[in-house]
């Protein structure tokens, strides 16, 4: 357990904008700062944090919070594994007894297996700087690959000794549960049972997530067997997606936010060749073929990149088939192809880092003149040049900005000495078609969903909609002005005298006819309102945005946050008349709303009874109860139109 008083240092230390900043790339809004949403896929910054208030939220998804949910959101973490992130960002201690064997048994899978892959690390590093075999085999091939000490502690790599089960038995030393070992890849079970590892003999490159925790390796072969794989790389699992991830992500991310641009390169030994000459904004898909997701997580950072690949015939296949995502993601996309022979690692070594960065600067090319250049250098047979032509356009369609299109398709014209009408055509048609695909994906899903709808919301059930709606303005007050004093010396039965906030006279007038929200977040945050009314200093708006329940603070932040998107000039002021007003309004519109639904209820049940006399005697009493109080509330409230969110 982390004691209160900690939690509250943790809390106080972390600032929202340096939180967020470490998944995404913010700019300044006034007051204010802006950027893409991690949350959800988006071309337009819709993701708001505010410095002052310390919480963020996404205007398009809803997603936000303080620091702790935002973490928590992000990462997948529970409360305490959040405040943990944030204590060790901040450096406050947090003192933790060991867990014991059992305690150990019911932690949670996933942290087990970051903790698992985090001790590997260390034992891979121990192997290569202190084993025998690993001064005299791994490390001689980094040095052999020109990596300096600094290089090598900077991206922990490490080596796994050649005995196909040295760390399996090192592990079990340690007390590790086997199934975390097969879980994360690092081992696996032979058919005679006995476990081996996956690495052997190889050099090996931790990758991090974008928080900089151990997700998985990739290990190098550095023998000549040709019936083995040059790398070999962790299968998926709990903690590892390949698809999202990409190697070098933690360590560029800053530097790829600085330079508002990335590059992306192929393999791990490029990566940290490209950081050791001074090029730090630098990630590698890790051999696998590039996904949207990879790309949407450097899309956090820069919507810049530029592609270097081998000037080999793989790695110009390689470019080309990566340019369409990119571009159909919102990327602004140029290619380096480097001379024939050479990969990022290999030139880098040839030159000097700031000749390397030069030449990058260069000799990096716009998208369109890449293609042309590669496809149509040379070709004069006319259904090749077609064909090249066709698929130079095609990547112009599948940019999503339409004046970018134009853009592109003008310039495709002036190089190709066509007219533009037949290029427009062209795009037009292709554009079409991939509408018509996705309507009929769309159509699909929709077919699907319909297969599990659920039936059309009845009267009653549109009624509680409302109500539901009238039930989120009165807390939404609660969250802004719940502290707020809005009757003075209200006389009490004893004589006495009391002042009444928002929130207390909320939940005196619900409570004195046992009336409660449906959502039981809404009761909690009434309830704990009251609570803390009388606590010096409370206010109600930053309390509930930085409250420890994440299902609490978001629900906070998403009352709280069309506060602060307005300038202090246009926000509507509210003084004790005007929200006394708001207040009350809002709790008899809430009332007429419960006494509609009970009236409904009420003519089902009546309608049911006609064999009981008595059972409808009853209920047609309470039924001109119920209707008597709606009459009451409907005068009280007038000919004024019903407030709606």
């Amino acid at each position: 357990m982390i004691d209160k008083a900690t939690i509250d240092k943790i809390m106080d230390a972390a600032n929202i904008v340096d939180v967020v900043s470490e998944f995404v790339a913010l700019r300044k809004a006034g007051v204010n700062y802006k950027g893409l949403c991690p949350f959800h896929d988006e071309k337009t910054p819709s993701f708001m944090v505010s410095p002052s208030k310390g919480y963020c939220h996404c205007f398009s998804c809803g997603k936000g919070g303080n620091a702790v949910g935002f973490i928590m959101e992000h990462e997948q973490m529970t409360y305490p594994e959040a405040l943990r992130w944030l204590a060790k960002k901040y450096n406050i201690e947090i003192h933790d007894r060991e867990l014991s064997a059992e305690e150990r048994r019911e932690a949670n899978d996933r942290e087990s297996m970051f903790i698992v892959n985090e001790w590997a690390m260390k034992y891979f590093q121990d192997n290569l700087n202190n084993h025998v075999e690993g001064r005299a085999i791994g490390m001689q091939y980094f040095r052999q690959r020109g990596f300096r000490d600094d290089t090598i502690n900077k991206f922990m790599l490490g080596y796994a000794l050649q005995e196909k089960d040295a760390l399996a038995k090192a592990a079990r030393a340690k007390g590790f549960n086997e199934q975390y070992l097969i879980d994360t890849g690092l081992c696996y079970r032979k058919d005679n049972g006995q476990l081996q590892d996956r690495y052997y003999g190889r050099v090996i490159f931790p990758v991090h997530n974008v928080t900089g925790r151990i997700v998985a390796f990739g290990g190098r072969i550095l023998s000549n067997d040709k019936k083995l794989a040059k790398y070999v790389n962790s299968p998926e699992s709990l903690i590892y997606h390949k698809s999202n991830e990409l190697y070098g992500i933690y360590l560029a991310k800053q530097a790829i936010s600085k330079n508002d641009r990335c590059y992306l390169v192929e393999g791990y030994i490029d990566v940290t060749s490209m950081h050791q000459h001074g090029v730090e904004n630098v990630v590698a898909s890790s051999g696998t073929s590039l996904t949207t997701g990879q790309i949407r997580l450097i899309r956090r950072f820069t919507p810049n990149i530029t592609v270097l690949y081998d000037g080999d015939p793989a790695g110009i296949h390689a470019s080309i088939r990566g340019i369409d995502m990119l571009l159909s993601e919102g990327m602004n996309v140029k290619v380096l192809l480097l001379p024939d022979g050479d990969d990022p690692d290999s030139f880098a070594r040839k030159h000097p880092a700031q000749e390397f960065r030069d030449y990058i600067e260069e000799h990096q090319t716009d998208f369109i003149a890449f293609k042309t250049n590669l496809l149509l250098k040379g070709v004069t047979d006319p259904i090749k040049r077609s064909e090249a032509i066709n698929s130079i356009v095609h990547s112009v369609a599948v940019i999503q900005d339409p004046i970018k299109r134009a853009t592109y398709i003008a310039d495709c014209a002036h190089r190709l000495g066509m007219n533009e009408n037949t290029l427009i055509g062209t795009m037009n048609n292709f554009i079409r078609e991939g509408q018509e695909q996705l309507r009929k994906e769309q159509q699909r899903e929709e077919r699907r969903q319909d297969t599990t709808a659920t039936p059309v919301s009845s009267p009653q059930a549109q009624e509680v909609q409302q109500a539901t709606k009238i039930e989120y303005m009165l807390v939404q007050l609660v969250v802004r002005y719940g502290e707020t004093i809005i009757y003075k010396d209200v006389e009490t039965e004893d004589g006495g005298k009391i002042n009444l906030s928002v929130a207390q006279y909320i939940s005196y007038d619900l409570g004195a006819d046992n009336l409660t929200f449906h959502d039981e977040r809404y009761n909690r945050i009434l309830q704990e309102a009251v609570e803390h009314n009388d606590d010096s200093g409370f206010k109600a708006e930053s309390y509930f945005t930085h409250h420890p329940d994440v299902s609490i603070n978001q629900l906070a932040t998403e009352m709280a946050i069309d506060r602060f998107q307005l300038s202090k000039s246009l926000q509507v002021k509210h003084d004790e008349e005007t929200l006394r007003n708001q207040v009350e309004h809002l709790v008899l519109d809430f009332r007429k709303e419960y006494v509609q639904q009970r009236l409904s209820i009420l003519k089902q049940q009546i309608a049911l009874s006609a064999n009981d006399m008595e059972r409808m005697r009853q209920l047609m009493e309470e039924y001109k109860d119920i209707q008597s109080m709606r009459n009451t509330i409907a005068r009280e409230l007038g000919n004024e139109v019903m407030i709606t969110r």
